[in-house]
């Protein structure tokens, strides 16, 4: 005559030995992958700053050298309208910038001020260029800083889960804080799930 197995209850799964080797190994992987993006995460936030900070420099750098050119517009255009003969004026003339010849050309009259907006704005133009991809390049470091703070986050609950799992199953299986801690360790496992899913993704 068969004998009928003894049924394990609801506790007894929950801290049987293959969930919780099952817990470490799970644990344990996410919290390699999520250390490993973390660290990726901080090298890309290093590169971009340096890059940012190479750029900006560069931007100033080129700023004042526009502002140089602007002020030796300014001398040779006042050169040029004092100049008594039609050979200075047009030695003057000659050693104008691009942009500056450009705005001369579309004057209505000669009484009219070359130095507008506009040639303001295209003296500007490449250090403004590089200082709008100085911000760029910092702010793609803030969102990859950003994103490996919260994988840090996911690191530590999942480190957490493992070693409340690691150590439920060093307990005997009678003992009631195995299940405490199995139990704690699956609430660490989908709260570092729900986390994870969470990381922003940066889009270079």
């Amino acid at each position: 005559m068969a004998t009928n197995k003894p049924r394990k209850n609801f506790f007894q799964i929950f801290t049987s030995d293959i969930l919780l080797g099952s817990l470490v190994a799970v644990l344990g992987i996410l919290t390699a992958i999520a250390g490993y993006q973390s660290a990726m995460a901080d090298s890309e936030q290093t590169r971009y700053n340096v890059q940012g900070q190479q750029t900006l420099t560069d931007a100033n750098a080129e700023y004042l050298a526009a502002n140089q050119l602007i002020v030796y517009d300014y001398t040779m255009y006042d050169g040029w309208y004092t100049a008594e003969s039609e050979e200075k004026a047009a030695y003057y003339q000659d050693s104008f910038s691009e942009e500056l010849q450009t705005s001369v050309a579309t004057l209505s009259n000669e009484e009219a001020d070359p130095f507008t907006q506009e040639y303001y704005d295209a003296m500007y133009t490449e250090a403004n260029g590089m200082f709008d991809e100085a911000d760029n390049l910092f702010d793609l470091a803030e969102q990859f800083n950003e994103r490996g703070d919260i994988l840090q986050l996911v690191m530590l609950i999942s480190a957490i889960g493992l070693a409340f799992a690691a150590w439920a199953s060093l307990l005997k299986e009678e003992n009631k804080m195995r299940v405490f801690f199995a139990l704690f360790s699956i609430a660490m496992l989908v709260y570092a799930i729900i986390v994870y899913i969470g990381v922003p993704v940066v889009t270079v």
